[in-house]
């Protein structure tokens, strides 16, 4: 009886001691978060008189959003960060299944030549001026494709989609070409249908990175027209006056800029990420192991 009291005890002070430690990563997650989206909202005075750190706004001011989605090209810079994100999405995920699929099969000719090729790639590159020679030779240069092209294919997706259908039955495939199936059929029907958390992790990680782009519009994009909306922003906040004379209220501080960036680039994704995020965690983890 008094053992099963002491164990009983320590399995509460254990259990105390889990939610203390969930408590203490919560308050590290959620802190940060609550300060970005308050000082968006916050004027510039409650920041100087609270020292710069402000997680409850008294007084709450959207001159920093409208400044920033008052500003010219900001309409036109979203339209181009959400073609980007949908049709290089698009593209990322047809050429990566496309890769990862072949190299899956075991009876492929030459099957570790070119996986160890595809993965050479992950390790090393090019360099930044061959491939802004090759982007300015193919054309692409100061189009809208130079945002999608060069980077269509990330080696650490193929790799997770590869294992995930290497991991497959290979029953499945051998039933589908007996009742007359071919290759691309069987992955349409059968692989890509079993792979969706995997394909949903990896449609994510080509979307944040699309949403994200920001140095290949630097690097291959003049036109103002088309630089994405990362870009843009960068653009306000280096042009915004940080020095503030007079009424402090009057003007938009840089800080409370940054914030509102923050938030009006990050919103997108959070719209998106619930829904997917329940398929995130499974294809990461066996899309890595499994294989």
């Amino acid at each position: 009886m008094v053992k099963k009291r002491r164990a009983f005890s320590g399995e509460k002070v254990f259990d105390f001691f889990v939610y203390l430690i969930i408590a203490v990563l919560l308050l590290i997650f959620i802190v940060p978060l609550l300060y970005v989206l308050s000082s968006s909202f916050t004027p510039y005075s409650e920041i100087i008189k609270h020292g710069g750190f402000v997680l409850i706004p008294q007084e709450i001011t959207l001159s920093a959003y409208k400044q920033l989605l008052g500003t010219t090209g900001i309409v036109t810079a979203f339209k181009v960060s959400l073609f980007v994100t949908v049709v290089g999405t698009t593209i990322n995920m047809i050429l990566s299944v496309l890769v990862a699929y072949p190299l899956s099969k075991k009876d492929l000719p030459g099957r570790q030549l070119l996986t160890l090729l595809v993965v050479f790639t992950m390790m090393f590159n090019g360099g930044l001026i061959p491939t802004y020679l090759t982007v300015k030779g193919t054309g692409l240069l100061d189009t809208v494709w130079a945002l999608i092209i060069p980077g269509a294919i990330s080696t650490y997706n193929v790799i997770l989609l590869k294992n995930y259908f290497q991991a497959m039955p290979e029953e499945l495939f051998e039933a589908a070409t007996i009742d007359g199936a071919g290759g691309f059929r069987s992955l349409l029907t059968i692989a890509v249908p079993l792979a969706k958390p995997v394909t949903m992790t990896v449609m994510l990680l080509y979307m944040v990175g699309n949403w994200n782009v920001f140095y290949p519009a630097i690097y291959y994009i003049y036109d103002p027209a088309l630089k994405p909306l990362q870009v843009i922003l960068r653009d306000i906040l280096l042009s915004a006056n940080s020095v503030l004379t007079g009424n402090v209220d009057a003007a938009t501080p840089t800080l409370t800029l940054q914030m509102a960036a923050i938030v009006v680039t990050s919103v997108p994704i959070i719209l998106v990420y619930p829904f997917i995020q329940k398929h995130f965690t499974k294809g990461i983890m066996m899309g890595a192991v499994k294989g």
